[in-house]
């Protein structure tokens, strides 16, 4: 029982070792997988946006959640080129990718804005129901979008410092001796 204890403790060992030793080579893993899960938080939840869209059909609204899915496809494209292996940084990229993040965030603030204006207007303000409670969602959904750009921004930004601490991690393999490393000749 303990040999497959400790087994099993040695092969998690390693497989937290191996994917140390992947974000020690290539960092930008990190807000790659926050920028995917970000898209992936927008896109799947596309039907409560398209719904209220459709009943508000405030100004721009459309325009907005396309661009925000555009925009979101393509900043996955620059972050992707921005950090090529083995090579220096992208600038260009780079900083097409911090325009595009920060275009996000402003879409996702005005659609936001959109629903709060179409909610709490003086005259024939929607109601929001259970039957409209999609409303609700795609304000909810668009908050948590935008932290997800921000944090992905962030962490992009913090690259440098984090790659430094990633470094300092000991991810080295200790090999056992069995005292006969001299016994052994290397002949022609």
């Amino acid at each position: 029982m303990s040999k497959k204890k400790t087994a099993l403790k040695s092969r998690i060992q390693e497989s937290a070792r191996r994917r140390v030793v992947s974000l020690k080579r290539k960092p930008s893993t990190i807000p790659m997988t926050v920028l995917v899960i970000a898209f992936l938080v927008f896109s799947l939840n596309l039907t409560s946006m398209s719904n209220t869209t459709a009943k508000i059909q405030g100004s721009n609204m459309g325009l907005a959640q396309f661009a925000i899915m555009l925009l979101s496809l393509l900043s996955i494209l620059c972050l992707m080129n921005a950090f090529p292996r083995r090579k220096k940084t992208n600038i260009p990229m780079l900083v097409l990718m911090f325009l595009m993040l920060g275009g996000m965030v402003l879409c996702d603030i005005h659609y936001r804005n959109a629903i709060w204006t179409a909610v709490t207007r003086a005259e024939n303000p929607i109601v929001v129901t259970a039957d409209t409670s999609y409303i609700l969602s795609a304000y909810n959904l668009l908050q948590a979008h935008m932290i997800l750009i921000i944090v992905t921004a962030a962490l992009v930004a913090l690259m440098p410092v984090y790659t430094r601490l990633l470094k300092k991690i000991n991810t080295s393999v200790d090999i056992a001796d069995n005292g006969a490393m001299e016994a052994i000749e290397i002949t022609e």
